[in-house]
């Protein structure tokens, strides 16, 4: 038998430029009721643009909400009705200047099941070739290349991160190493 809850109502308590919350009644499985806080998010796009010779681009981006300067692979926020396909094109020409030949889906994964319903969808991109680069007027951030080994052993150290960067580097890592990609 599969688990379940189902919604029961919904109150809006916060509808921002990015985010919405709500308070759900829910219906659980054994007939009780309980109270889930959820938040609501457009979604996001991430590419992970990988060069002939293994390297991979990244960003350096100080992320407000944590405090700190992350490493990144190109990603963003879906814009209302957006494409995710569309936006990591987007997102890679914006945030690293370069676009792709070839893009790999990747699949999608949610960052924080346990909250927010935000879904990131992720591909991989070969064939590269830089445009112009031009990242949002309120987004400040420093491209770089790095080798995939480097970036992966980062992850893994705990240097890097942010978690959909952890996730794709690793799985771009065994792809690669394993001949899949």
């Amino acid at each position: 038998m599969a688990h379940f809850e189902k919604k029961l109502s919904e109150k809006t308590i916060y509808e921002g430029r990015v985010i919405t919350l709500t308070t759900d009644q829910a219906l659980l499985e054994n007939g009780k009721t309980a109270l889930r806080e959820v938040v609501h998010h457009p979604g996001g796009a991430c590419v992970a643009a990988l060069t002939e010779d293994r390297q991979v681009y990244m960003v350096r981006q100080y992320r407000y909400a944590v405090g700190e300067e992350l490493w990144e692979l190109p990603a963003g926020k879906l814009e209302k009705g957006e494409d995710p396909f569309e936006a990591a094109k987007r997102e890679l020409g914006e945030e690293v200047g370069v676009t792709a030949d070839e893009y790999i889906d990747l699949g999608r994964f949610y960052p924080t099941v346990g909250y927010c319903n935000e879904v990131i969808y992720c591909w991989a991109a070969k064939g590269l070739h830089t445009v112009p680069l031009h990242p949002d007027e309120d987004e400040f951030l420093t491209p770089c290349k790095m080798p995939l080994d480097e970036a992966a052993q980062l992850a893994l150290s705990g240097e890097i991160r942010d978690g959909k960067t952890v996730a794709m580097l690793l799985k771009l890592k065994l792809l690669c190493d394993t001949g899949r990609l």
